[in-house]
């Protein structure tokens, strides 16, 4: 019988120790879907988790603000905020795995009476105590606290990932929001300038109904245009204001004394951002990072849950001096000293240690989920996105084709005006529909910069080696990075 408990023994610790992670499959496609496959041009092959803000962004105006807002945000403060909280929580669980030496001086008095003493007079016993000692300290043999440590340390992690997330999403709205207001100052004036061919219009309709050439319809209808064309300039205002508000609270101040920007035609388009593969492109992404490191953490907590099936050896020893007074305590010569090691281990506590590893496990299967979730999530964004350019390069071509024409057919009418063969109604006619299709040119070329704001966020822009990493890497770094893998579903070791 002893013989098999042996044998049985290490594979009970074996079941009990800590394992490997294997980060879960990918659940997306080898390829972006609904794209067309290309090859990246010589000249444009870096990935845009290595290209900085400030080499995407180049308008020395929306570099100010972004500037502005990464000092003053209060999101980002918010986030700046919990990771320190998540490093203190990391120091507190590095500490557990150290043994703390404490230093104890005591002075302790007790008084007898006659019928309790042994001489059969009142007693008084003085005692002082001083010692430097270990108090139940752990040894770690099991790995279980330092389980515990990995699982803190992944939680920063995460929290560091989380906090570059909010970052370059913060960075990714100020540009749209700033190609916004650019947008809607060219729309306003261009709105401006269509009211004021349709007062024209409607004074020379309202002079042809006095003199008896235009019917009241048409009167009416030239008004109602002009009416429109005023609401539509109220209705950009308010808009713009939005824009303003909506500016402010990101960047958390107003801003002032900001550098010229540059008009909406002399944006970057895209910065010459190339997708690359998924299993490379979705690794790069912060939130990607964050979903694995918390991922990480819960596998860690299941290890560090199973390991309290084992035995728990605590070490107890101190040194001192002993007296009967504190004067006397350090000339007494009175050398005190105690060794104290204890095991414990769980025999029958109604299935509480079970729990803990049931309770850590299913954390763990949640964490699988959100990190499933996450990668799919961020493969359709940068799918939709992808998608997207590709719609809006051949509407921005038809828009400007458009454009183009009713410029043409413009010119050729104010030339036939001059000539007296056209009223200058018509003209007023072509003029807004030149201007009509300016402004559908305008909102296509805004909805460009706003996509490629996205895409440079979605991609993990400027996130691959982000200064604050160096904090995390003194703590020490993850066992494998999650940047550079060829892919999505290897071993985490």
């Amino acid at each position: 019988m002893r013989p098999t408990l042996f044998l049985l023994l290490p594979l009970l610790l074996a079941g009990c120790m800590g394992t490997e992670l294997v980060r879960p499959p990918a659940p997306v496609a080898e390829q972006w879907t609904g794209v067309t496959p290309a090859s990246p041009p010589e000249n444009e092959s870096r990935p845009a988790s290595l290209i900085a803000w400030r080499d995407f962004f180049t308008d020395p105006r929306l570099q100010q603000l972004i500037t502005i807002a990464l000092e003053n945000n209060r999101d980002l403060r918010v986030a700046a905020a919990r990771l320190e909280a998540a490093r203190a929580e990391h120091g507190i669980s590095r500490t557990d795995r150290l043994p703390a030496i404490e230093g104890n001086l005591t002075q302790s008095n007790q008084g007898w009476p006659a019928e309790l003493a042994t001489s059969g007079k009142p007693f008084t016993y003085r005692r002082a105590d001083f010692s430097l000692g270990v108090a139940s300290f752990e040894l770690d043999l099991w790995n279980r606290l330092g389980s515990l440590s990995d699982s803190a340390k992944y939680a920063y992690l995460a929290t560091e990932s989380a906090q570059r997330t909010v970052r370059l999403s913060l960075i990714s709205e100020i540009a749209s929001t700033y190609y916004t207001q650019l947008e809607l100052v060219e729309r306003l004036e261009m709105s401006r300038r269509n009211l004021e061919m349709r007062e024209k219009a409607y004074a020379l309709n309202l002079l042809a109904f006095e003199q008896g050439f235009a019917s009241s319809v048409e009167t009416q209808t030239a008004l109602g245009l002009v009416e429109a064309a005023r609401g539509e300039i109220i209705q950009l205002r308010r808009t713009q204001a939005n824009a303003s508000n909506k500016m402010d609270y990101l960047l958390g101040k107003k801003a002032e004394n900001l550098p010229e920007g540059r008009a909406l035609a002399a944006q970057n388009i895209d910065g010459g951002l190339f997708p690359g593969l998924p299993a490379e492109v979705l690794l790069q992404r912060p939130d990607v990072a964050a979903a694995e490191q918390r991922l990480r953490s819960a596998h860690a907590s299941v290890n560090a849950a199973r390991a309290a099936f084992l035995p728990k050896i605590l070490l107890t020893a101190g040194l001192g001096l002993a007296s009967r007074s504190l004067a006397s305590l350090f000339a007494s010569g009175g050398n005190a000293w105690n060794f104290q090691p204890s095991m414990s281990m769980p025999l029958f506590d109604w299935g509480k240690t079970q729990g803990g590893v049931d309770l850590a496990e299913a954390r763990k299967n949640i964490a699988v989920a959100e990190y499933e979730k996450t990668l799919q999530e961020s493969f359709r964004e940068v799918a939709d996105l992808l998608a997207a350019r590709e719609a809006l390069m051949e509407q921005r071509r038809i828009a400007d084709t458009q454009a183009s024409i009713n410029e043409q057919r413009l010119g050729s009418f104010r030339a036939r005006q001059q000539e007296g063969v056209m009223s200058l109604l018509n003209v007023f006619d072509a003029e807004r529909e030149w201007l009509s299709s300016r402004q559908n040119a305008i909102q296509i070329q805004r909805q460009q910069l706003e996509n490629a704001a996205l895409l440079y966020k979605a991609l993990g822009g400027g996130e691959a080696l982000p200064a604050e990493t160096g904090n995390a890497l003194a703590l020490g770094s993850p066992p494998q990075s999650v940047v550079g893998h060829a892919s999505l579903g290897t071993q985490l070791q």
